[in-house]
C-alpha cells in the first residue's frame, strides 16, 4: 500500500518537474501531489488512531492552494492569452 503511494508521488514529481509547457498541467501536477499526501495523511493517522482534525485542516489549506493557482492561471490567459510558459514574460505581460 504505501510503495503504491510512494510510486504515485513520484510520478507526481516527475511529471511536475519534466513538463514545463502549459501552466495548466503544472498545476494538475501539484494538485495530484496534495491529493496523494492526503492521502498518506489519513492513512497514517488513522493506522495510530488519531483524530482527523489535521488532515481537515490540510484539506483546507489545499483548496485555497488549488483556488490561488486557477486564480494565477486565468489572469495570465486574460492578459496573455494562453498558459504557455515560452510566452510569460514579466516584461510583456
Amino acid at each position: 500500500m504505501m510503495i503504491y503511494m510512494f510510486v504515485c508521488f513520484l510520478s507526481g514529481i516527475w511529471v511536475f518537474s519534466s513538463n514545463r509547457k502549459h501552466l495548466l498541467v503544472t498545476l494538475l501536477s501539484l494538485e495530484f501531489i496534495v491529493l496523494v499526501i492526503y492521502f498518506v495523511l489519513c492513512v497514517y493517522l488513522n493506522m495510530f488512531n488519531y483524530e482527523l482534525f489535521f488532515a481537515l485542516v490540510f484539506l483546507t489549506f489545499s483548496v485555497c492552494e488549488g483556488a490561488l493557482g486557477l486564480s494565477i492561471l486565468v489572469l495570465m490567459i486574460r492578459s496573455c492569452g494562453n498558459d504557455y510558459f515560452q510566452s510569460f514574460s514579466m516584461l510583456q505581460c
